[in-house]
């Protein structure tokens, strides 16, 4: 864990916030690169690429705060001090899918041609963001006893001197391996809109899985389950509907 990388005068640079923005140029080359490719309208990849990152920080955020509802309602100021911290990838993607769905409409572009450009890309981000939490020491896993552990000593986040499972490394290897997958898919899709719902299947079981072995409570439950493994249910659903829907349409 390095919360802080380095500080120049008076400019800190943080490790959280570095590992996102490294994840957001990547993400906007590599969907600009694969755009030029396949002869869409890359141009206005960098549009797409900022809009949704200000959807999905904001939703992710809202997401976060809705969590924490009852903590909202006892001190309303808490949403004022945890404006930095605090966010819910789920929120994430989905504001961003719908700001990317807008701009699509507004732009009079085809949704589900850039919807599959910039999933992959999204994937890519995310191993990206999950080292910076890895760094920040956020998003920590349960208490463990196996060989397979990590363990901070100086975290603001996470128990200190304590071994915990490195559900950020996991969640960063995975990302990183899911970016690849869908890049094998978008090489043999048949029909637009395939990419994005194999993002949506696979994102969603493995975040359900990954969540059994999260520490932090942050994150909230809907009864025995985990806010994100509540949600999973629905995404999962939504990508394996959307995927028949769009093959039998083919």
């Amino acid at each position: 864990m390095k919360e802080e990388l380095f500080t120049i005068g008076p400019l800190t640079v943080y490790g959280y916030g570095a590992m996102i923005a490294i994840g957001v140029l990547a993400a906007y080359f590599t969907a600009e690169h694969r755009a030029k490719k396949l002869k869409l309208q890359y141009e206005h990849i960098f549009y797409i690429v900022i809009w949704c990152v200000i959807g999905g920080f904001a939703c992710a955020k809202l997401l976060f705060w809705i969590t924490e509802w009852r903590t909202v309602l006892e001190d309303p100021a808490y949403v004022f001090r945890t404006m930095g911290d605090g966010f819910v990838v789920y929120g994430g993607i989905l504001g961003g899918i719908l700001t990317g769905y807008i701009y699509s409409r507004v732009m009079k572009l085809e949704f589900l041609k850039y919807f599959d450009l910039v999933m992959p890309s999204i994937a890519l981000a995310q191993g990206f963001g999950r080292i910076g939490c890895l760094l920040a020491g956020c998003c920590y896993g349960k208490e463990t006893t196996g060989p397979l552990a990590i363990t901070f000593h100086d975290s603001g986040f996470a128990p200190n001197n304590v071994p915990l499972v490195p559900t950020q490394i996991y969640s960063s290897v995975l990302d990183f391996v899911h970016f690849g997958i869908l890049l094998r898919v978008a090489k043999y899709k048949k029909a637009d809109g395939q990419v994005a719902a194999c993002y949506l299947i696979f994102y969603s079981i493995g975040r359900f899985i990954l969540e059994f072995f999260r520490g932090d409570l942050e994150r909230g439950s809907v009864g025995a389950l985990s806010t994100s493994q509540f949600i999973s249910i629905f995404t999962c659903i939504a990508g394996v509907i959307l995927y028949i829907r769009i093959t039998k349409a083919k």
